[in-house]
């Protein structure tokens, strides 16, 4: 016999097929049981009618039982390949004393890695000899047996073909889900070969090149201007880019649920402060007033979250609110703590609320509930980027248990980006 790798029984949720099969087995008063690949039986036997039940209590499906172990013989022929195909008859079945007992084997791409026992039913009413050589055979009585058989109609040829293609049917749409989740597996290793590659092979060689650009700009200060300016633009690009990989990272990770945020206890002013240094000079560069209320940047507010992440939502709502302002403009920061008395450091109630109100060029009402979507980009003001910051803005925000939220009047009428976290709760 030739061996075929297949799918490992600790790989399959066995437990799953228990509910349809039970319902198989209600529906059509057949006995059901599932065995794995390397002949080990994984659920059942799954009874309905009196008959199986009586039988049920015997030793019939005992681990060491004749019925376990005619069930696995029949099993070992199906994984072994010596299933009828379906053009030459309607199932694989075999006869134990009378009871008529059918195979299918359960594939997955191709392979066989388990199969479905059923049956253990007569094709016609019996006899009182079969049900005493079965009765001897199991301990139990053999006139019990057989008055209860008796009470049952059997179960024809055509009868056994219907379910036996209920059962296929059944099995076939379980096999395909699990091709299908097999199969989402390997797309999502092949992303995480993606994020890894992205991160090493693209990360790295722009990180080397951001910084020998800043060497040379700073040691070599006699640098003809035509030079030194291509060079500064050089820098520029070299670190939209490095920003456009790290989005791109951010957002796969949130697509699949694996971005993540490590808490800790902070002053919520450390995080303004921060965000705000940083795009200062973008800012004065427009001659856009930015504004920080109060002037403390909220340092007697604690916060448990993501210094880092928290830092980057704020960045990136300050960075696209200078974006789309336009020159001489102004974009206010206030900062309060919303249903805590007494708010201050060690208050653990109460929800912090950061506000981002520029002056620039609005949103339209349509544009609103698409402004957090991912690849959602403006046409106006020179925008850049790949339309991803405030997908990712919003994702952390709610893993911090808050809510990003934007308003705004209209176009020219500038707009509100809105942060709403809890305040001080535990890391």
């Amino acid at each position: 016999m030739i061996s075929v790798a297949r799918p490992c029984s600790t790989q399959v949720d066995w437990a799953a097929w228990r509910a349809p099969l039970d319902q198989f087995a209600q529906a059509t008063g057949l006995t059901v049981s599932v065995y794995d690949s390397a002949g080990a039986r994984m659920a059942g036997p799954l009874v309905a009618s009196n008959t199986a039940r009586l039988l049920l209590a015997s030793t019939l499906w005992a681990l060491d039982g004749p019925g376990s172990a005619f069930e696995r013989d029949l099993a070992a022929a199906v994984v072994a390949g010596s299933v009828v195909t379906d053009t030459q008859a309607p199932q694989w079945q075999r006869q134990f004393f009378g009871l008529r007992v059918c195979a299918l084997p359960l594939t997955q791409l191709g392979q066989v890695y388990g199969v479905l026992v059923f049956g253990w039913c007569f094709g016609d009413f019996g006899s009182p000899m079969a049900c005493e050589q079965i009765a001897r055979m199991v301990g139990i009585s053999g006139p019990l047996l057989w008055n209860q058989v008796r009470l049952e109609a059997p179960v024809t040829d055509a009868r056994m073909a219907t379910n036996t293609a209920l059962l296929r049917s059944l099995a076939g749409s379980i096999d395909r889900q699990r091709e299908t989740i097999e199969q989402l597996n390997r797309v999502n290793r092949t992303r995480d070969l993606f994020l890894a590659t992205v991160s090493h092979e693209m990360r790295t060689p722009l990180a080397a090149l951001s910084m020998r650009l800043d060497l040379m700009l700073k040691t070599h200060p006699d640098l003809p201007p035509a030079i030194a300016s291509g060079l500064a633009a050089m820098r520029v690009h070299v670190r939209q880019e490095a920003a456009m990989v790290d989005d791109l990272i951010d957002a796969a990770l949130t697509l699949t649920g694996q971005l993540s945020v490590v808490r800790a206890r902070v002053p919520l002013g450390r995080i303004v402060r921060d965000a705000v240094s940083t795009v200062e000079v973008n800012a004065h560069q427009k001659h856009i007033t930015l504004k920080v209320s109060p002037s403390d940047c909220g340092d007697g507010t604690i916060i448990a979250g993501d210094a880092r992440r928290l830092q980057q939502v704020l960045w990136n709502l300050l960075l696209n609110a200078i974006k789309f302002t336009p020159p001489g403009g102004a974009i206010d920061v206030n900062i309060g703590v919303d249903g805590a008395a007494g708010a201050g450091v060690g208050a653990d109630n109460g929800q912090v609320r950061i506000d981002v109100a520029d002056s620039g060029q609005g949103i339209d009402a349509h544009d609103l509930e698409h402004v957090f979507g991912a690849f959602t980009l403006q046409t106006e003001a020179n925008a850049s980027g790949l339309g991803l910051g405030l997908y990712i803005a919003r994702r952390i925000v709610e893993l911090h248990g808050g809510a990003l939220t934007v308003a705004s009047r209209g176009a020219g009428h500038g707009s509100t980006f809105t942060i709403v976290l809890p305040q001080g709760a535990q890391a």
